[in-house]
């Protein structure tokens, strides 16, 4: 079952992409493999960690590093 979500959501994506490339006739750009993972904002992140580890019934005090 988890296969084809996976192919799904892979083929979502890849539809996704080719509708913005042909609505703005544009070509591809590849946004790199660090793309998700920076756009995220960090301090959003973290909380939203911490909420997670707070449902789970997990205390969680962060501290800066450096």
């Amino acid at each position: 079952m988890s296969r084809n979500r996976a192919l799904v959501a892979v083929g979502h994506s890849i539809l996704i992409a080719i509708w913005h490339m042909l609505s703005n006739d544009i070509d591809y750009q590849d946004l790199g493999p660090d793309h998700f993972r920076n756009r995220v904002d960090p301090a959003k992140q973290a909380s939203r960690l911490v909420h997670q580890l707070q449902q789970l019934g997990y205390q969680a005090v962060l501290t800066p590093v450096g």
